[in-house]
């Protein structure tokens, strides 16, 4: 059934795809921001529908004003599982621009990029981050840098936490699991050399797929905290939360 079942939802998918790309081109030239963020809600929830893909969200996101939302890296998903639930501008690697389709997808859904390779490539994305807390929106964060199977999380890279205590904005981890069926799917995750055809073949041949996207409670701004303290104590709480037997009941942050 697998290979049917892809054929099934490839072509919703790619048409889309094409629907959310055209949008950006024709008529986001016409929407005021406020607008342009329902529009990128309302298509994530869409794609992430046609996918297959059923988005679980416990706690309470932040829904509104300035955020940092900090979240634990496993596949392509992430971006619009969380744009799903309030539209999000991510930080994310400069290279994942120029990938064929997914890149110009979270170009589309307001990604900041940040090019490793230049010497001031932390200042000018916190730069970015600024100008989108001054406007009350989300910022995402992975801050691992790359994505995992999902069963444990790698260590927090500290500088991008800085804009957060320029802004004096609260950072809400946010912990994300794959599920098949109700069990933990790392053969999900988008890891690896694995191509993104492999892993649209994955994820599109399968019934069950769940996204359990968990909010953990916020951590204030604090006089005097440092950029890596403030990482360490996010990547403290997702980390226990992925870990933790009954996730729903280890909500606390640090």
């Amino acid at each position: 059934m697998a290979p049917l079942l892809f054929l099934a939802r490839a072509l919703p998918v790619a048409l889309w795809i094409a629907a959310g790309l055209l949008t950006e081109l024709i008529v986001f030239p016409w929407l005021r921001r406020p607008r342009r963020r329902q529009v990128v809600r309302a298509w994530s929830r869409g794609l992430m529908t046609l996918c297959g893909i059923r988005v679980h969200v416990d706690g309470s996101p932040v829904r509104e004003g300035a955020v940092l939302w900090v979240a634990n890296h496993i596949s392509w998903v992430d971006i619009f599982v969380l744009n799903s639930v309030r539209p999000t501008s991510f930080v994310a690697k400069s290279d994942i621009r120029r990938w064929p389709v997914l890149g110009l997808l979270v170009a589309w859904a307001g990604t900041l990029f940040i090019d490793r390779a230049h010497r001031h490539a932390v200042r000018l994305a916190g730069q970015q981050m600024q100008a989108c807390f001054d406007q009350g929106d989300v910022v995402g964060l992975f801050p691992e840098g790359t994505s995992t199977e999902g069963a444990d999380v790698k260590p927090f890279h500290a500088g991008l936490f800085e804009p957060a205590i320029q802004a004096t904005v609260p950072v809400q981890p946010i912990a994300l699991r794959f599920l098949h069926r109700g069990r933990p799917a790392p053969s999900l995750a988008f890891v690896g050399d694995q191509t993104l055809v492999a892993n649209l073949w994955r994820l599109l041949g399968r019934r069950g797929v769940r996204v359990d996207c968990t909010f953990l409670p916020p951590i204030p701004p604090a006089p005097g905290q440092t950029r890596s303290l403030l990482a360490q104590r996010t990547h403290a709480a997702v980390a226990r939360h992925l870990k933790a037997p009954n996730p729903g009941n280890q909500n606390a942050a640090p």
